[in-house]
């Protein structure tokens, strides 16, 4: 039994399937990323990042923004996009998917997080 794997799991890679990408985006969430890019004239050129942070209602909230890729940054390409994850926030996205919702409450990215244990009404923090 071999203690090493054969392909080294990244920041963006979920454990388990190296071939699998530690989060993902759904098409609504892939176009209006395109449309801020393009609108914004600060998000020219800069990947989206999306992190998670301390606050909100339950305890952790998700932050989304165009930002420059830093050293220990883990990189995922979908949709002709480019999506920036740090260290940190990679330990809570492991497999969600990043949705861009627009309903009777407003519009906005909402995340599907299979790594939170529960949340509030506002569906914008949750907890781990």
């Amino acid at each position: 039994m071999s203690s090493t794997l054969e392909k080294p799991l990244t920041p963006m890679t979920a454990p388990g399937d190296a071939t699998k990408p530690l989060l993902s985006l759904t098409d609504a969430a892939v176009a209006k990323v395109k449309f801020f890019a393009e609108s914004m004239p600060d998000s020219q050129n800069k990947p989206l990042r999306v992190f998670v942070q301390g606050g909100g209602c339950s305890g952790f909230q998700y932050g989304f923004t165009f930002d420059e890729k830093k050293e220990n940054d883990a990189v995922l390409e979908q949709g002709g996009i480019t999506v920036v994850v740090d260290p940190q926030s990679a330990i809570y996205l492991k497999d969600a998917t990043v949705n861009y919702v627009e309903d009777f409450r407003g519009a906005g990215f909402s995340v599907e997080n299979p790594n939170a244990t529960g949340g509030c009404g506002c569906g914008k923090s949750f907890n781990a």
